[in-house]
């Protein structure tokens, strides 16, 4: 299998669990959802991160040149391993984990498994899996247009549900905060 089959494969790997979750894990009216639109900002941050990482991709500009077969196999290692970071993010939520920012009848604050080290373990992980997408490009600009507009998109969700957390399990939320980052261990 070439470099670009098995990118192609991964790509429609993680597009494919994108789409169960979007599918089977959409809030359900006995929650109560709190999104303030921030889905729709992430798809159109995602989409236009996406979108421009393809077209600077296929262009000379910002071309990683003779190291552009290790970047896009680090890419590839890359999304994998960020797939696997976020899935087990949301295995770990089980039925709490919806794709708007919601809260569920008898909503209980998860903070073992991987919500140990981080409070947005899903997030992480697919901040991981875009990074590799920029790499898997072999493009400056496709690397840093994915990293910079998915993680305002990121940023602005979390916040969201930083909000929506305290809201619903203050101090034990508060005491949550302080033993543990948002996205990156032992920095953010």
């Amino acid at each position: 299998m070439n470099i670009r089959t098995a990118l192609l494969v991964v790509s429609i790997i993680w597009l494919g669990s994108e789409i169960l979750l979007v599918r089977f894990r959409r809030s359900k009216s006995t929650e109560t959802r709190r999104d303030s639109f921030t889905i729709w900002i992430l798809w159109i941050l995602i989409a236009t991160a996406i979108g421009g990482a393809i077209y600077f991709g296929s262009q000379p500009t910002g071309s990683f040149g003779s190291a552009s077969t290790v970047a896009r196999i680090a890419g590839m290692v890359l999304m994998v391993a960020g797939i696997v970071v976020r899935w087990t993010a949301i295995l770990t939520l089980k039925r709490q984990f919806t794709v708007d920012v919601a809260i569920t009848e008898q909503h209980k604050l998860v903070t073992h498994g991987i919500y140990r080290y981080l409070r947005h373990p899903a997030y992480a992980g697919s901040l991981v899996s875009f990074i590799g997408l920029g790499f898997a490009y072999a493009n400056w600009i496709s690397l840093i247009l994915v990293v910079v507009l998915v993680s305002l998109a990121f940023v602005r969700r979390i916040q969201v549900e930083e909000r929506v957390l305290r809201d619903q399990f203050g101090a034990e939320y508060e005491r949550y905060c302080s033993s543990t980052r948002r996205l990156i261990p032992f920095v953010y």
